[in-house]
């Protein structure tokens, strides 16, 4: 059971192609290239935390996006998260939903970069593909918005 992360899949969401220059012709393409990435690093047995900004449509269509996603999903919410509320994406199937960070060993988990001690790694998305504050660029701070990371989960840890 290996241990993803991943933010800003913004399923559904058209205007974040031309916001972030993503390389897609439109949501319907970023969304299946985006599950089929998923996919082929994802297995059914592996967990995932998605740290924020899941994806934009009605519950009906974000619903089927998300039974297609393999893996147990966690979800920390993201700014575009919270209009929809945690019991949504808790009835959704999200395993869990944390409203502002999560920690698993020395890792916090955050939609947005916080300044966390030495000691522990701020996992992160919410600034896409934009320029890295300093203060957050450094040994204990890694962005996983998916403009960085070729659109697909990135492997944390491995057991």
């Amino acid at each position: 059971m290996n241990i993803f992360v991943t933010a800003d899949t913004h399923f559904n969401h058209e205007n974040i192609i031309k916001y972030c220059n993503r390389p897609f012709i439109n949501s319907y393409d970023m969304n299946e290239t985006i599950i089929n990435n998923w996919n082929s690093v994802v297995s059914n047995d592996d967990i995932i935390y998605h740290l924020g900004d899941f994806g934009f449509g009605t519950k009906e269509e974000l619903y089927e996006i998300f039974n297609r996603l393999n893996g147990y999903k966690f979800l920390i919410m993201g700014n575009h998260d919270y209009r929809a509320g945690k019991r949504y994406y808790l009835d959704m199937g999200f395993i869990e939903v944390y409203k502002k960070l999560y920690e698993l060993d020395n890792y916090i988990f955050t939609h947005k970069p916080m300044v966390v001690p030495e000691n522990k790694i701020n996992v992160y998305g919410h600034i896409h593909e934009k320029k890295v504050d300093p203060k957050f660029d450094d040994n204990n701070h890694l962005c996983v918005s998916l403009d960085r990371t070729d659109f697909k989960p990135l492997l944390l840890i491995k057991k």
